[in-house]
């Protein structure tokens, strides 16, 4: 299984973080040059890879940490998604309501990205939380997901714990989602909420 995060700014380098304290090899990439971020990339650790946006998308499970307002020129990078999983990391807060046809985001977002799999997470905790180690007193710290694809949803799932996180399954987008889901310019109600799961 092969892994990239898509954006490279404070939440993406926490994610790269996150995959470089378990030793698990990520690709990371922005619409920049990869030597403009290459050396960023290496001082996280020696399996956090910088690579094109063209490259790095090659990979089975997507981490998309960019702006929502940026997703479309990611989602161009390949004419179809079918057989990859997209983390959606993004938050569209700010974004109105309509211009996402009253839908969730992520559901809006999932248009984009023809074929794939989506699954909306690791997007309610701010970077300098996010970016520290998930064990806590014992604990772990709990993420929340949400899909409307269970298999992608138990692979997501799999990989938070992996990662050292303690997943907590919400259901599907339109339900457990819009807990996690920035709209307009209202936070979901478990969006910057940092639990820790023990036992």
């Amino acid at each position: 299984m092969s892994y990239a995060i898509i954006g490279f700014g404070n939440i993406g380098k926490a994610l790269a973080r996150a995959f470089a304290r378990k030793g698990i090899e990520v690709s990371v990439a922005t619409t920049r040059d990869p030597k403009t971020f290459a050396a960023d990339a290496a001082a996280i650790g020696p399996k956090v890879i910088a690579k094109t946006l063209a490259e790095a998308v090659k990979a089975d499970i997507v981490f998309l940490a960019v702006r929502f307002e940026s997703h479309p020129d990611v989602a161009k990078a390949l004419s179809t998604w079918q057989g990859k999983t997209i983390v959606d990391v993004t938050n569209a807060y700010g974004v109105p309501p309509e211009d996402l046809g009253g839908q969730p985001s992520s559901k809006f977002l999932s248009k984009a990205f023809s074929g794939a799999r989506l699954v909306k997470g690791f997007n309610h905790l701010g970077a300098a939380v996010l970016d520290q180690d998930p064990a806590v007193h014992g604990g772990r710290r709990v993420v929340f997901l949400a899909s409307d694809d269970d298999a992608a949803l138990e692979e997501i799932g799999a990989l938070a714990e992996e990662l050292g996180f303690s997943p907590i399954k919400l259901g599907g987008l339109s339900e457990g989602g819009l807990l996690v889901q920035a709209r307009g310019k209202s936070w979901g109600r478990l969006i910057f909420k940092d639990l820790v799961k023990f036992g």
